[in-house]
C-alpha cells in the first residue's frame, strides 16, 4: 500500500480526463463522507470575521518575512526571518493566527472541530477552514498586513535552542518562493539574508537531529500530468531546501513542547519507540536485502545510512515505515502523561506552526502564548483539551484514508489501458502472512502497486512483472510475476 505519500497534480490538459480525474475524487469524497463545501452559516460567518480580524497592537512589519511552500499554495501557515546573532541565530517564525479570526463555538470553529485539519490529494483539497479565511484573509500571503503568533527563538552556534518567546503581533511577508525557487536562490546566492542562514541553521539542526538519535524517513512524492487517456506520475525527491525548512518547523514545535512540559498544560505529539520485535524483523530483511546492519548500530542511524535511489535500499526505506506507526496526541493539565515523548524525533513535541490547517494547533499555540506573557491559560483552551486527543486521532485516519485512496486512483488511471505489458520494477515488501504477496514500485510508470507471484517473491530485487489490473473504478492496480 502507499507510504506517506502525496499526489500532487502539475497539469490538466484536456477537460475529458479532468473530468474523470474530478469525478474519481468525488467517489472518494461521498464514500468518506467528506466534502469541499461549507455549511452557508459557516461561510457567512468566516466572510464576517474575515473584514474584521482582532488585530495585536504589536507592529512587527518591519522583519522582511518569507514564505516557501509548494507551487500554488495559498494556505500559508509559516513565514520566516532569520539573522545573525554574534556566533548565532534569531529565528523569527510568524504563525498564521486563527484565533484573530475564529472564537470558541462560533459556526467556524464548530466546523473545524467536525473536520479536524485539512484533506489533500491530487489537485484535490477539503479545507480546515472556509478558504475565505484559510487562502485569503488569515493566510500570510505577501504584501499583506497579517496578525500572527510571532516566536522568536535563539539559536546558539551549535544549532542548539537558547530561548524563545512567543507573542501576538503584526506582520508582513515580502515574498512567496516555492521550493524550487528558494533553491536556485541559495545555490546562486542571489536569495535574502534569511535564505542564506536557514541553509546554515537547518543543517544544524539536522546535526543534532542525528546526535539525539531523531530520525525520518525519505519518503518521495508523486506528480502526475494528466492528458487525455494517458496519466503521467513521477517520483519526486525532496530539495535540500524543503528539509532545512522543515527543520524551522520543527525547531518551533521543540520549543513549544519544552514551554508546555515545564508547565504541565498543553497538547503534545507523541509516538510510541518501535516495538523490539519490528526492529528484529527489519535486522532480518537487511539480511535479505543483503544490506549490512551492524548490532551495534541503533536504527536511526541505519536508515540515515540507506541510499533510497539503490533499489534495495528504496526496499528497506518502505519496510522501515512500520517503526513510525502509532503517532497520536496526549492533552494533559497539571500532570505529563505517561509517554510524552515522540519517539522518531528523541523528545517531546508539539504541532503548532500549521493552525490554517490543523485544529490542535490553534490551541498549542495559545496554552504557549499564555505561558510566555504569563497568563493563565485561556478557560476555552482548557475546556477543549481533553476531547482533542480524540478528534485529531481521528481526523488524521480520515486524512490516510483520503491520500491513500485518491494515490491508488491516480494509479489506476495511469495504467488503464496498459494491462498485459511488462514492467521493470523492484520488490519493496513482502507479505509475511503470504510470501506470494508485496508491493512493487515501479519508476517508468511512477507507481507503488500490489504484487502478486507464484513463487515466494524475493524482497529488494530487480523483476519484471506484467499488469493484470488497473481499474479506475474500484481504483485497483496489480501485477504479477512468474
Amino acid at each position: 500500500m502507499p507510504s506517506s505519500r502525496v499526489v500532487r497534480v502539475r497539469s490538466v490538459r484536456d477537460e475529458v480526463a479532468a473530468a474523470e480525474l474530478r469525478d474519481g475524487i468525488a467517489r472518494i469524497q461521498a464514500d468518506l463522507g467528506v466534502t469541499p463545501a461549507f455549511p452557508a452559516e459557516v461561510e457567512q460567518a468566516a466572510a464576517a470575521a474575515a473584514r474584521a480580524p482582532r488585530l495585536p497592537d504589536l507592529d512587527r512589519t518591519d522583519l522582511p518575512f518569507l514564505t516557501i511552500d509548494p507551487p500554488g499554495a495559498m494556505d500559508l501557515d509559516q513565514a520566516l526571518h532569520l539573522e545573525r546573532d554574534g556566533d548565532g541565530y534569531v529565528v523569527h517564525y510568524a504563525i498564521a493566527d486563527v484565533a484573530a479570526f475564529v472564537a470558541p463555538g462560533d459556526p467556524v470553529d464548530a466546523e473545524a472541530h467536525r473536520r479536524g485539519e485539512t484533506l489533500y490529494g491530487a489537485d484535490s483539497k477539503i479545507p480546515l477552514h472556509p478558504t475565505v479565511l484559510s487562502e485569503d484573509a488569515a493566510s500570510l500571503l505577501p504584501d499583506q498586513v497579517r496578525p500572527a503568533l510571532l516566536w522568536t527563538i535563539r539559536v546558539d552556534a551549535e544549532g542548539g535552542r537558547a530561548d524563545v518567546h512567543v507573542e501576538r503581533a503584526r506582520v508582513r511577508s515580502t515574498a512567496r518562493l516555492s521550493y524550487e525557487e528558494a533553491q536556485r536562490a541559495i545555490d546562486d546566492g542571489t536569495g535574502a539574508e534569511s535564505l542564506a542562514l536557514l541553509r546554515e541553521v537547518g543543517e544544524l539542526r539536522m546535526a543534532r537531529e542525528a546526535a539525539r538519535g531523531g530520525v525520518s524517513l525519505p519518503l518521495p512524492e508523486q506528480d502526475v500530468d494528466v492528458e487525455g487517456d494517458h496519466w503521467r506520475l513521477e517520483f519526486r525527491e525532496q530539495l535540500p531546501v524543503e528539509q532545512w525548512n522543515a527543520q524551522i518547523s520543527l525547531l518551533t514545535g521543540f520549543a513549544a513542547a519544552a514551554l508546555m512540559v515545564y508547565a504541565r498544560v498543553g497538547l503534545l505529539r507523541t509516538l510510541p519507540p518501535p516495538d523490539p520485535r519490528d526492529v528484529q524483523r527489519l535486522h532480518r530483511t537487511a539480511r535479505a536485502l543483503g544490506i549490512d546492519w551492524p548490532a551495534e548500530q541503533l536504527y536511526p542511524d541505519f536508515i540515515r545510512s540507506l541510499d533510497p535511489s539503490r533499489p534495495s535500499h528504496a526496499a528497506m526505506v518502505n519496510a522501515s515505515a512500520r517503526l513510525l506507526r502509532g503517532s497520536g496526541y496526549v492533552a494533559f493539565d497539571g500532570e505529563m502523561p505517561a509517554d510524552p515523548q515522540h519517539a522518531a524525533l528523541a523528545s517531546e513535541y508539539a504541532h503548532v506552526t500549521a493552525p490554517l490547517r490543523r485544529l490542535g494547533d490553534r490551541y498549542a499555540g495559545e496554552v504557549c502564548l499564555a505561558l510566555c506573557a504569563g497568563t493563565e491559560v485561556p478557560a476555552w483552551v482548557l475546556d477543549a483539551l481533553p476531547d482533542l486527543p480524540k478528534t485529531l486521532q481521528s481526523s488524521g485516519s480520515r486524512a490516510h484514508a483520503y491520500e491513500r485512496q485518491i494515490v491508488d486512483l491516480v494509479e489506476a488511471g495511469v495504467l488503464r489501458g496498459r494491462v498485459g505489458e511488462v514492467f521493470d520494477g523492484v520488490v519493496v515488501d513482502v507479505d509475511e502472512k503470504d510470501l506470494h504477496r508485496g508491493v512493487v514500485v515501479v519508476q517508468e510508470p511512477a507507481v507503488e502497486a500490489r504484487l502478486v507471484g507464484s513463487a515466494p517473491l524475493p524482497l529488494g530485487t530487480d523483476i519484471q512483472a506484467r499488469l493484470t489490473t488497473a481499474d479506475l473504478t474500484t481504483r485497483t492496480v496489480e501485477l504479477t510475476v512468474e
